[in-house]
C-alpha cells in the first residue's frame, strides 16, 4: 500500500533529500565489507582500496577483484569482435527490431543538437570558439540483476553523434556463466561499438580512468551504475572526466482528476520496480483521484514479478501528496527537481514553465516515462537526487570541449593592453603588467 500525505507530512518524509552517496549500509553489506576490506570498512574506503590496487597492479588486480566481487574468473578482459558481431543473430528478431528503432530515434534526436563553431571580427581581429570532440570515452553499462542494453544506446550514441573517435564499453560479467549477455553484445553491434571489456563496479572505473596492460585509459567516463561505481567515478574525477554522479532513479507525477488512475499507477509502479531505493511520487489536488491511484497500485502490483521490490520502494520512498492546487503541485515538483517529471493534467502544456527543475519533462499521459527509458529519443541518463537544479541529461555537449580563439589585430591589442596592465597592477602581478605594457604604443 502506498501512503497519502499532506504537504507538510511529505516535506518531513518522502520529499527530504538524503545524500545517496552516503547511505545507511545494510547489515549484510557491512558484513561483506568487513570480510573483504577489514573491520569497519565503508563503501568509500572499499572503493579507494580497489582503485589503488588497479592503479598499481593493472590487469592482475582487475582479474582479482572481478573474481572476488563478481565470482567470475576472466581470462580475456576484452570481448572478441566476432563474438559481438555474431550476438545479433542470437537474440530474437523482434528484440533486434526494437533496439534498432531505439538506436535510430536516439541518433536522430541528438543529431539535432547544435555544436556551433563561431568567429567574429566585430571585436577587433578575430575571436570565437572551436568545438572539438573528446578523443576517447568509456561507457559504463550496469549489469546487476538484469542486463540494460538501453543504457548502452543512451550513452554511446550521443558520443558518436558528437564525433568521438574511440568509444569503449565496460560491463560486468553474468554470475552464472561469466559471460556478457548476448543482448548487450548485440546492442553494441547495432550501435557500431566493437570494444567491450568484461568488467563491472569500481574496478571497471579504475581500468577506464588509469588504464592497464590491456586497457588504454579514456578521457571521460559516462553512464549510470550502483553505489560503488558512482563512488569510484567521484574519486577519479579530475584524473578523468565524468558525466555526473547518479543516485537511485526517481519519478514524480503531477496530475489532476482528468488523468487515468490506472495509467498513473502503472507509471509509478514502473519506476518503483527498479530497486528498493527508487522513488515514485504523485502530486495531486484531488483526494478522490489519489485514492483511485492508491487502489490501482495495490491491484496492479499483485500482477508484477518484482512486487516485493516495489512494495519496499513505495513504502519507504514513494507516496501520494495532496496539494492545495496544481500550482502548488508544480512548485513541489520543481523544488524536488526529480530525474523524471510527468505532467498528466487536462492541459499539460500550461504547466511546463511552472516546473523549471526537471531532468526530463514528460508532457501528457501519452508521453510517459517508460518511452523515455527506451525509444523516445533523449538519453535516459538524467540527473538524480535533486541535481536537476543545475545539471542536464547526457547529451552531445558532454562529449565535446570548447576552445576559445583569440587573434586580435594590432590596434585592438594595444588598446586592450592599457586596461590589462592596470588590472594586473591592481592585482600585484608585475609580470602580467609588464607583458601588457610592452604591447602599448
Amino acid at each position: 500500500m502506498i501512503n497519502i500525505f499532506d504537504v507538510q507530512e511529505a516535506r518531513n518524509s518522502i520529499l527530504r533529500r538524503e545524500d545517496s552517496l552516503e547511505p545507511e549500509v545494510p547489515p549484510a553489506l557491512q558484513a561483506s565489507l568487513n570480510k573483504l576490506f577489514g573491520q569497519g570498512a565503508t563503501p568509500e574506503t572499499a572503493v579507494t582500496t580497489i582503485l589503488k590496487d588497479v592503479r598499481q597492479r593493472g590487469d592482475e588486480a582487475l582479474r582479482h577483484w572481478t573474481e572476488t566481487l563478481d565470482g567470475v574468473q576472466v581470462a580475456n578482459l576484452q570481448v572478441s569482435k566476432s563474438e559481438i558481431e555474431t550476438a545479433v543473430s542470437r537474440i530474437p528478431a523482434d528484440l533486434k527490431e526494437a533496439l534498432e528503432l531505439a538506436a535510430a530515434r536516439i541518433r536522430d534526436f541528438h543529431q539535432r543538437q547544435p555544436l556551433p563553431n563561431w568567429q567574429t571580427s566585430e571585436m577587433g581581429g578575430i575571436v570565437g570558439q572551436r568545438v572539438t570532440p573528446i578523443q576517447r570515452v568509456g561507457v559504463y553499462v550496469p549489469g546487476g540483476t538484469a542486463p540494460l542494453p538501453s543504457s548502452l544506446l543512451m550513452s554511446a550514441i550521443p558520443a558518436q553523434v558528437a564525433g568521438v573517435k574511440e568509444i569503449v564499453v565496460a560491463t560486468p560479467p553474468g554470475r552464472e556463466n561469466g559471460r556478457i549477455p548476448d543482448v548487450i553484445l548485440a546492442t553494441a553491434a547495432i550501435a557500431g561499438i566493437d570494444t567491450i571489456y568484461t568488467l563491472g563496479g569500481a574496478q571497471a572505473v579504475a581500468a577506464l580512468a588509469f588504464g592497464s596492460e590491456s586497457i588504454p585509459r579514456v578521457d571521460k567516463i559516462v553512464g549510470p551504475g550502483n553505489l560503488f561505481t558512482t563512488l569510484a567515478k567521484r574519486q577519479v574525477y579530475g584524473i578523468v572526466g565524468i558525466d555526473g554522479l547518479y543516485g537511485p532513479t526517481e519519478t514524480v507525477v503531477v496530475a489532476d482528476d482528468s488523468a487515468d488512475p490506472a495509467w498513473v499507477a502503472a507509471d509509478m509502479l514502473a519506476q518503483a520496480e527498479h530497486d528498493v531505493l527508487a522513488t515514485a511520487i504523485l502530486f495531486t489536488p484531488s483526494r478522490k483521484f489519489a485514492e483511485a491511484v492508491q487502489v490501482e497500485i495495490a491491484r496492479q502490483m499483485e500482477e508484477l514479478s518484482r512486487s516485493e521490490v516495489i512494495a519496499i520502494s513505495l513504502a519507504n520512498r514513494g507516496g501520494i501528496v495532496l496539494t492545495a492546487d496544481l500550482d502548488e503541485a508544480c512548485q513541489l515538483a520543481s523544488d524536488f527537481a526529480a530525474e523524471h517529471t510527468c505532467i498528466a493534467t487536462a492541459n499539460p502544456a500550461a504547466y511546463v514553465d511552472k516546473i523549471p527543475n526537471a531532468g526530463g519533462l514528460f508532457i501528457g499521459e501519452r508521453s510517459f516515462e517508460v518511452l523515455g527509458d527506451y525509444v523516445a529519443g533523449p538519453s535516459h541518463v538524467m540527473p538524480t537526487n535533486g541535481t536537476a537544479r543545475f545539471a542536464s541529461p547526457l547529451n552531445v555537449l558532454d562529449f565535446v570541449k570548447i576552445s576559445s580563439i583569440l587573434q586580435l589585430d594590432d590596434a585592438t591589442s594595444a588598446q586592450l593592453s592599457v586596461a590589462a596592465a592596470r588590472i594586473a597592477q591592481a592585482e600585484g602581478l608585475d609580470g602580467h603588467a609588464n607583458a601588457a605594457r610592452k604591447r602599448i604604443g
